[in-house]
């Protein structure tokens, strides 16, 4: 009874969360263009996932084992996104709209080495700046702190971006020389 109803349910959510957890991370590294990783998770994501649906299988009577299955599923979608966001893997754009001259902004996110491209341009009633700054995804939070406190009015956006090629101009990403997951920058520059 106590198997039944308690320890095989609890290992089903644990299965489950173990399954889409990593289901999860999958989407996300695919979207993020990974090639290697995925394949990988996709196979213990099946592997863990057939073995929690045969075991209700086995007991199609035990509508506890249901409520296991469809609470590991909750909390595993919930469990994959955390862990997503403490990997904070990828790059990111980051577009900044102000009002006012943008030149302390500009002058802070490049002394804290991010690399800054500015536009003027005409907003619906005036002038305004568009600054645009590449990051890593793991940096987003102290980019914003910057924008918000030289520029607390200035709307902002945020993009994920799927390929970043070094160019000639520096930013923190090309002064490392790396990408956020130890890879080198492809180089697209001709020799001359």
């Amino acid at each position: 009874m106590l198997i039944d109803y308690v320890i095989i349910p609890l290992l089903i959510m644990l299965a489950r969360i173990a399954d889409v957890s990593i289901g999860t991370l999958r989407i996300i590294m695919l979207s993020k263009n990974k090639k290697v990783i995925p394949p990988i998770l996709g196979f213990f994501e099946v592997l863990i996932w057939i073995v929690a649906i045969s075991r209700i299988m086995q007991d199609l009577d035990n509508y506890v084992t249901y409520v296991a299955y469809a609470g590991g599923f909750a909390i595993g979608n919930y469990i994959g996104i955390k862990i997503e966001e403490k990997l904070a893997m990828g790059v990111m754009i980051v577009r900044v709209v102000t009002s006012k001259p943008g030149c302390e902004l500009i002058a802070r996110l490049r002394a804290a080495n991010y690399g800054v491209t500015t536009v003027d341009a005409r907003g619906g009633r005036e002038d305004v700046n568009i600054i645009y700054t590449i990051i890593h995804r793991s940096e987003l939070k102290r980019v914003v702190e910057i924008i918000k406190k030289y520029n607390p009015k200035a709307f902002y956006s945020v993009e994920d971006v799927r390929f970043v090629n070094e160019s000639t101009f520096p930013s923190r990403l090309s002064m490392l020389g790396k990408t956020p997951d130890g890879l080198k920058f492809k180089r697209w520059r001709k020799e001359k």
